[in-house]
């Protein structure tokens, strides 16, 4: 609900008591708020404004002398949270010598009645008036007041009808009591409840069109009455007397217009001015369409044989009756009388059989002629059955299970339901129940895959389910047996299978070369494709083995991370058989996971009843070197990832991870350096020396060199290496350096408050402050305070200090500090202050929803409960919720709230409070009230903005958001703004919000939606976004062209200036002309080149239609470039490079086939003699083509050649 925002004060002050247009002073005061902003308006427009330099209640604006210039209507607003606040009243200031017209009204919330007591208010503007009251008839004042401020009230006890008339109110200076000011704006007192309240009618109906005629019948019980009628939207113009002689009036509108749309009144009264009661508010619209009417089904559209259904009309207006038809059936069902219509009225269908099924809609019933359209109604099917009909079941994100994953099964229907319930058919025991639909499927131990269905209740018959979903089957790897695993295996064999066809087609090509002269062309053919398919089909495969290797793994809930250690049972050479060990801290866990370089899964296993698990490695080889870290599994979760473990090679131990406390000068330190296999040996080395500082024999995986006092010649970079106890002289790599870095202060403490924080006056309270040494000496402070309230001296690690019976002084921030007790007295840094409330309530938290409270229906949201008090929990309640959300023990101010996938049953108000985990008689209070909406359940509304959506600074705008529905709540929102900007409830289907002296900061995106009373938070659509702009000039267009920049042959470019606002006028500029060369309303401008005049740089820009001598600023320049004349030529880079290469491809080609053709005579005088010859001499050609490569011919050689022809080889 919109809150009303009372009025500032607007007065004057003077120094010049006798003259006070010699020097005027305007003040403006904030009713009941600091105020960080103040606004002058002067005759409607903006004309100054004051930013003090911290916020206060009240500011001066300095006038100066009154002149025919200041002159004017003024009126101030002041700033808060969400924009400028109502203007004040008017103060109208004449020219010199003349005081500024009273303001005068009756200070009531319903008209006066006989024997009540009024106020009449008058203000003056001026402090230490003389204020006047007269009464027309009367020649002097029926009273006067001399008040101290700028208002006199005037009381009229005890109310008669002798009080009635019209009265003014006058004022003047006390030291000029002849310096009058302009009597105030008339004032008429009528007694009302002396008469009977009359009866209002519309005739020929409550609803007509734009230029129809209208006539409103005021009829009382008594004659020769003067009636008066009134429109409650526009008290001051719309107030219209009529005489008669009858009891009755008739106020005629000729003409209709949409701005009579509102609520009338009427009364009537004497020729004392004795009046008679108000009448009934009669409603009038004026439009040229009826609302839309909004059916909707109760309890739900889906109903059991022999129940009941009520069919409730919503959208309907005052006076209209409804009927309600079935969809094959020309005549109404019932009918409902516009008497008989509330809020709460429906058509009910009771008994309903198979015949009742159908699609229903309603009408509105009207008794006179109208020229109104009528609009769509929306239509509710009916189903009568037995049982519910079956829902729908649905995995996200598939029926697949992936390793480490859950996957969500969605039951859902299209109408409200009680509960939905999940069954497995596998198990006939299981079942799950959601109110939502949503039910998580988790697949340990394999236990997850099976075949589920789904069915519902409704609330009517919460003994009778629904028939069940079509089955769905869930598939998926138990343990580490993973479709992935068989998948990589499969490629893996594929991809080595076929390497090794690969090898063999290759030797049995150089068999044949040695066992045979290759003498058919088909044969290399054959050979030389077979060698490209396999290795085609090997890429192929390697990128698919890449593919799924590579597979992305999810992190969720992380717990506490394990242990990851190696362990041998060869002392000499560990790296014959290795295992890894992973442990974890918690004795909840699962199963545990093993990574390599963070790139896929390696193994699983099964938890033991140490919770630890081994995965052995066996022989170390070149495959197994690289970064390894486990996971331990709990349910549903995965911890964080263990320290890596980093196998460098065959034979190099791993390396080890050193790490230490902050170094204290002369303090003991302990630096750890730990390995990844038992019985190790350790040395420290320290950079600069070559020798280890410190070594340590076989102690285990983990060694702690200590160094007694810190120094500063103990200062430098740190490292430390292992060794095996049976290998003393193999070294493993050295660890990454530690710097160690004296520090002249102790690491700052922790301060606590027991039992809180949070402390009721007269209570003790005490404060720990914990420290990291012992025997050290505390102090406490207390913000604000010059020497700290308490020392202790303690012999652990910690002090308590006792705040007894504390009060509302001792409230504020305290703060911890520890030191030495020797001379030097070093001290640690001071703790995080922490703040003590001393106070019999809770304050009060603060809820607001991230990242909108008008949320999307299926989207996801947080809700953020945040407040002062850190480290306790927080309840979330909902209005009308049964159970209510809780977060305990939270480490910072904030209680987080997520709520995914959002629907109808989220929406609705919440609220949030401490709930802190000590015993405490405070009083706690709730946060703020959050209206969290969800969209899309009505029809999108639009967004304007008037006068349009560029405006300049200081101007004012209207954002003018219009629905489909009648008597909404509309709601404004602006993109990155959490809560929604404002809310208004109007009579008609739009809604007015007035944006007045707009700042640059109110540029930005804005949206709107709408939902009704009847369902409130069950909001529309989002309004199309509208993007405001408030600046002195538009913003730049952009310019590009098409098809590209560079002009073709024979053809035009057509250059597009784009804009981000509508109803624009583009104009197209060209470098080196004066003048524009084209308009246009689309921004397409086609550029030809004739004789070279379409080269050069061109820029654009725009204007409003309605600012048409504001014009945008120019675009980026863009050069358009070619050719010019009818005989050039179409050559670019590309283009050469193409037929280039093309010449190179076909020369290549070419002398290829000429060589080959050369050679072919050859070969076949060749194969012609060597028919019938011993097969010694192609053994010989063979053997002379094998040495011809770049081998010289020599003698040794000739005769090895010639040997080898004399041996006879069988063929």
């Amino acid at each position: 609900m919109t809150v009303m925002d009372l009025q500032p004060e607007l007065w004057i002050e003077s120094n010049y008591p006798q003259a006070p247009w010699e020097n005027i002073t305007l003040w403006c005061r904030s009713p009941s708020r600091l105020s960080s902003k103040f606004l002058l308006l002067k005759d409607k427009t903006q004309m100054t404004w004051i930013h003090p330099s911290h916020k206060t209640f009240q500011v001066s604006f300095l006038l100066g002398a009154l002149t025919e210039f200041n002159a004017g209507l003024y009126r101030c607003c002041y700033w808060k949270e969400t924009g400028w606040s109502k203007p004040s009243k008017i103060l109208e200031l004449e020219a010199p010598g003349q005081l500024p017209k009273p303001i005068f009204w009756i200070q009531a919330e319903t008209p006066p009645l006989r024997g009540c007591n009024v106020n009449i208010l008058c203000h003056g503007w001026l402090q230490d008036l003389v204020f006047m009251l007269f009464k027309e008839g009367y020649a002097e004042p029926v009273d006067y007041q001399v008040p101290t401020g700028t208002m006199a009230i005037f009381s009229i006890d005890n109310l008669t009808p002798e009080d009635e008339g019209v009265y003014v109110c006058r004022t003047h200076i006390q030291m000029l009591p002849t310096l009058w000011s302009e009597p105030s704006n008339p004032l008429k007192l009528v007694v009302a409840g002396l008469y009977p309240k009359p009866t209002l009618t519309a005739h020929p109906g409550p609803i007509m069109a734009p230029g129809e005629s209208l006539n409103l019948r005021c009829q009382g019980p008594i004659y020769g009455m003067t009636f008066a009628l009134m429109r409650v939207e526009d008290l001051e113009k719309s107030f219209y007397h009529k005489k008669t002689i009858k009891n009755e009036a008739y106020f005629f509108f000729r003409s209709l217009k949409i701005q009579d749309t509102g609520h009338y009144l009427c009364f009537y009264y004497d020729g004392s001015y004795r009046g008679s009661l108000l009448s009934d508010v009669l409603k009038i619209w004026v439009t040229d369409t009826f609302p839309k009417t909004w059916l909707l089904a109760r309890p739900s559209p889906v109903v059991q044989m022999g129940q009941n259904v009520s069919l409730r009309c919503q959208g309907q207006v005052d006076g209209v009756g409804l009927a309600l038809y079935k969809k094959g059936e020309d005549k109404p069902l019932q009918f409902l009388d516009a008497t008989s219509i509330d809020d709460n009225t429906s058509f009910i269908l009771n008994n309903v059989t198979y015949n009742d099924t159908g699609i229903y809609s309603c009408h509105y019933l009207l008794t006179w002629k109208t020229s109104i359209r009528m609009p769509s109604h929306n239509t509710v099917e009916l189903m009568v059955v037995d049982k519910p009909p079956k829902p729908s079941l649905s995995a996200w994100p598939s029926t697949v299970f992936k390793l480490g994953k859950a996957i969500t099964l969605q039951c859902r229907v299209s109408h409200p339901v009680l509960e939905f319930s999940l069954e497995w058919e596998e198990r006939e025991t299981f079942q799950k129940f959601s109110e939502d639909g949503d039910f998580i499927i988790s697949n340990v131990d394999g236990k997850g895959t099976g075949t589920y269905s789904c069915s519902y209740r409704i609330e009517t018959q919460p003994d009778i389910w629904s028939h069940r979903s079509e089955p769905l089957k869930l598939m998926g790897p138990a343990g580490y047996l993973t479709w992935n695993y068989f998948l990589n295996e499969a490629i893996r064999l594929s991809l080595i299978m076929q390497l090794v066809a690969l090898l063999l087609v290759v030797l049995w090509i150089r068999w044949k070369c040695r066992r045979l002269r290759i003498r058919e062309a088909w044969l290399l053919g054959t050979a030389q494709g077979v060698t490209m398919l396999f290795i085609v089909t090997a890429l192929l495969c390697c990128g698919l083995c890449n593919g799924v290797l590579t597979e992305e793994t999810e992190i969720l809930m992380p717990t506490p991370k394990p242990e990851l250690w190696a362990e041998t049972n060869f002392p000499l050479a560990p790296w014959k058989n290795l295992t890894l060990w992973c442990r974890s801290p918690t004795g909840s866990t699962k199963e545990f996971v093993l990574l390599k370089d963070g790139t896929g899964w390696i193994a699983t296993r099964p938890a033991t009843a140490q919770v630890r698990a081994a995965f052995p490695l066996g022989a170390l080889t070149q495959s197994h070197v690289g970064s390894y870290h486990c996971h331990s599994w709990e349910e549903m979760a995965v911890s964080e990832p263990s320290e890596a473990l980093e196998l460098v090679g065959t034979d190099i131990l791993p390396k080890p991870v050193i790490s230490a406390s902050p170094p204290i000068r002369g303090k003991e330190l302990q630096i750890q350096c730990k390995g990844w296999l038992a019985g190790m040996g350790f040395a420290l080395y320290k950079e600069g020396k070559k020798e280890p500082v410190r070594q340590l024999g076989a102690v285990g995986r983990e060694a702690f060199f200590t160094i007694k006092r810190m120094e500063d010649k103990d200062e430098g970079n740190y490292s430390c290496r292992t060794h095996t106890a049976k290998r003393p002289f193999k070294w493993s790599e050295p660890s990454e350096p530690l710097e160690l870095v004296i520090k002249e202060f102790y690491p700052k403490p922790t301060l606590l408050a027991q039992p809180g924080p949070v402390v009721f006056p007269g209570k003790n309270v005490t404060l720990r402050c914990q420290g990291n040494f012992q025997g050290m000496r505390f102090a406490l402070l207390q913000e604000g305070a010059q020497v700290p309230l308490q020392f202790r001296s303690a012999s652990g690690n910690s002090a308590d200090f006792l705040l007894h019976t504390v009060g509302a002084e001792d409230s504020g921030n305290y703060s911890c500090i520890y030191y030495e007790t020797t001379m030097s007295n070093r001290g640690s840094y001071l703790s995080m202050p922490l703040m003590i409330w001393v106070t019999d309530t809770f304050p009060k938290p603060w809820l607001f929803a991230e990242p909108s409270s008008v949320v999307p229906m299926g989207q996801n949201v947080t809700l953020w409960c945040q407040g002062p008090v850190p480290g306790v929990g927080y309840i979330l309640h909902k209005e009308g919720g049964a159970t209510s959300m809780q977060l305990w023990g939270s480490t910072s101010n904030d209680g987080v709230f997520p709520i995914t996938n959002i629907s109808a049953a989220s929406m609705g108000r919440y609220s949030c409070c401490y709930h802190p985990d000590w015993t405490s008689s405070i009083k706690i209070q709730p946060s703020n009230t959050l209206e969290l909406m969800v969209t899309g359940l009505l029809p999108k509304p639009s967004l304007l903005a008037q006068p349009g959506p560029m405006v300049a600074p200081g101007e004012n705008m209207t954002l003018q958001c219009q629905g489909e529905l009648p008597d909404s709540t509309f709601v404004l929102l602006k993109k990155g703004t959490q809560e929604p900007l404002e809310q208004q409830k109007p009579s008609g289907y739009r809604a007015d919000f007035w944006m007045p002296a707009v700042r640059g900061e109110d540029s930005g995106i804005y949206s709107c939606v709408y939902y009704l009373d009847s369902a409130p938070f069950a909001a529309s659509y989002h309004s199309d976004s509208l993007e405001v702009w408030v600046t002195d000039k538009p913003p730049k267009p952009s310019l590009s062209a098409w098809p590209s920049t560079m002009f073709k042959l024979g053809k035009d470019i057509t250059l597009q200036c784009r804009g981000p606002l509508p109803g624009v006028e583009f104009v197209l500029e060209h470098d080196g002309e004066e003048a524009p060369q084209q308009f246009s309303e689309d921004g397409d401008f086609v550029i030809n080149n004739a004789e070279g005049k379409g080269i050069g740089n061109y820029s654009c820009s725009y204007r409003l239609q309605a600012y048409p001598d504001i014009w945008s600023e120019p675009s980026d320049p863009l050069e358009l470039v070619g050719a010019a004349g009818p005989l050039a030529q179409e050559c670019t880079v590309g283009n050469i490079v193409r037929s280039t290469l093309i010449v190179v491809v076909v020369v290549a080609l070419g002398v290829v086939l000429a060589v080959e053709w050369k050679k072919w005579p050859r070969l076949r005088t060749r194969r012609s003699e060597m028919d019938g010859r011993d097969q010694t001499i192609a053994l010989e050609e063979c053997n002379q083509e094998e040495g011809e490569p770049g081998t010289p011919t020599n003698s040794s050689s000739s005769s090895s050649q010639r040997f080898s022809l004399e041996l006879p080889v069988p063929i």
